[in-house]
């Protein structure tokens, strides 16, 4: 009860439609039930990688309290996003009572930790300047694994902890699987284009994820899969993203070779016949499981 009574005070506090507002209590929840997973004190100095709109990024000034911060970091053009920009949502939230807390910042986050000085440099000697660093349903959007190791890297003069969340690739609900499926089969579609700019750019399941880690110098600390909490509609929005005619046609414009449209169309496929399982078809669709990991 309490949680969800946090939940719903602090999804009021992101800019969203009065006569929708099931959608950011139900992301906010979610992430309140990442935290739990996470332990992060009250106090802490927090770094946000990847933050968009500020879903998690209210979230975690919640949790820090009125002595800790939080540096909201993301690369994306500040009149990005619908129904509302990501200029608009997070001035929104700078005018709540948790804006003090949060220092937006519109930058990759290479570019960022590169500008940050070395922790041997700083007076306090070899001290790490964020208790933790979190990357919360945003590592699929990175253009490769590359990019993902080279970022980890740098965190690690940065940062005491990393605290990463990302869709599992599993399906415990059997309503989920066509979430999986979409996602799948988008990350089938943009490997193949030049430049992307979907939500789904990169699929790593945790596995991989945690060799990135791994060879990035971190230690895993603890790992756990959750089940979404339901409201989640991202499973919903991937496939019928995936489903769409515009999906089928952009198909057909990307991809020049028989085979590999092949491929896609039949990932496709397999999602839209993983509908008829779903009590309600596309409006039944859960999303899938997600994975949370500390690492110091």
């Amino acid at each position: 009860m309490g949680t969800q009574l946090d939940g719903a005070s602090i999804a009021r506090l992101s800019l969203h439609d009065p006569t929708h507002f099931s959608i950011p209590l139900s992301q906010t929840l979610h992430r309140l039930e990442l935290l739990q997973h996470w332990n992060m004190p009250t106090g802490s100095k927090v770094l946000e990688l990847g933050c968009g709109q500020g879903d998690c990024t209210t979230v975690l000034a919640h949790a820090v309290g009125e002595q800790g911060s939080v540096v909201a970091v993301d690369p994306a053009d500040l009149d990005y996003g619908s129904p509302y920009t990501l200029g608009q949502a997070q001035d929104h939230i700078s005018q709540s009572p948790l804006g003090k807390r949060i220092t937006w910042v519109q930058q990759s986050p290479l570019d960022y930790l590169s500008s940050l000085p070395s922790p041997a440099s700083t007076p306090a000697g070899d001290r790490q300047a964020f208790d933790a660093t979190v990357l919360c349903h945003c590592l699929w959007y990175f253009p490769s694994p590359s990019l993902i190791l080279s970022t980890l890297r740098a965190l690690k003069q940065h940062s005491k902890r990393l605290l990463l969340a990302e869709w599992s690739l599993v399906a415990t609900h059997p309503s989920a699987q066509p979430h999986v499926l979409a996602a799948l089969t988008q990350a089938a579609l943009e490997c193949r284009k030049p430049k992307s700019i979907s939500n789904v750019r990169t699929v790593l399941g945790p596995k991989r994820l945690t060799e990135l880690a791994l060879a990035a110098g971190w230690q895993l600390q603890i790992e756990t899969r959750v089940q979404s909490v339901e409201g989640l509609l991202d499973g919903q929005w991937e496939v019928s993203a995936c489903l769409s005619s515009s999906f089928e046609r952009e198909v057909e414009e990307q991809v020049s070779d028989e085979r590999e449209r092949g491929v896609v169309l039949a990932l496709r496929d397999a999602c839209e016949a993983s509908l008829e399982g779903v009590q309600g078809g596309g409006k039944g669709v859960r999303s899938m499981d997600v994975w949370a990991a500390s690492f110091v």
